[in-house]
């Protein structure tokens, strides 16, 4: 026993150095690697923590309004054959005069509605509506073959439209509003025409302020007396 210890104490012993050599430069490596990728995924850990974290807030913060308009199965030929996948149409409001759509693809359903939606809210524009319900003008849209007009409406009137164009309506929150589609029923051309037509909307504000004037003025010019317009322009609140 004693002449093995001797052996492997000494330091001429080449397996004994070997072996130590090894197993110390091994040691503090798989520290230090460890230690590393610890540390990389941590703090890439905390950053997609607080990413994931303001995301919630902001859905926590603002509650949209999500219509699938339409679903199309596309597909792609490949060498071995055909790769089929999916195409949505997604529109997304606010319900009080925000909304947007969005067009996403992929290999399932449930991914392309996500890639729809984050498209939809990422193109969201605000339309000046009146008394929070309805249009305050009439307005045309076109887009290719889609034509679409939109109009005014009293109240108890409700959403005049169909397919996609009553998806839009109901995100903005318009409640009361008469329309009319002509040419292609393809709903990508008629969303597009939609919201070209909603572009166009100005609100009697906007235009007193770029004009100089006051909003009873501009309302007195239809004919109505002065309390009239008065009444209307404050009713105005955008």
């Amino acid at each position: 026993m004693a002449d093995e210890n001797d052996i492997q104490a000494q330091p001429g012993a080449p397996a004994a150095v070997e072996g130590g050599e090894q197993t110390e430069g091994r040691g503090p490596g798989r520290g230090r690697g460890r230690g590393g990728d610890r540390n990389r995924g941590e703090r890439g850990g905390r950053g997609r923590r607080d990413d994931r974290r303001g995301n919630r807030d902001e859905e926590q913060g603002e509650e949209l309004i999500e219509k699938l308009v339409h679903i199309n199965r596309v597909s792609k030929t490949v060498k071995g054959g055909k790769r089929f996948g999916f195409a949505a149409l997604v529109v997304v409001g606010d319900g009080k005069g925000r909304a947007g759509f969005g067009h996403g693809k992929a290999r399932e359903v449930p991914e392309a509605i996500s890639k729809a939606t984050a498209s939809a809210k990422k193109a969201m524009v605000r339309v000046p509506l009146k008394e929070g319900r309805t249009l305050h003008h009439d307005g045309k849209g076109h887009f290719g073959a889609g034509k679409v007009t939109v109009r005014s409406a009293p109240a108890g009137t409700g959403i005049i439209a169909g397919g996609p164009m009553r998806a839009v309506f109901e995100s903005l929150g318009v409640a009361d509003v008469v329309t009319k589609s002509n040419g292609t029923s393809n709903p990508y051309n008629m969303i597009r025409a939609t919201f070209e037509a909603l572009g166009e909307q100005v609100s009697p504000k906007a235009v007193a302020q770029r004009r100089g004037k006051k909003v009873a003025d501009l309302l007195r010019r239809g004919g109505a007396s002065a309390e009239v317009a008065q009444a209307d322009a404050e009713a105005i609140a955008e």
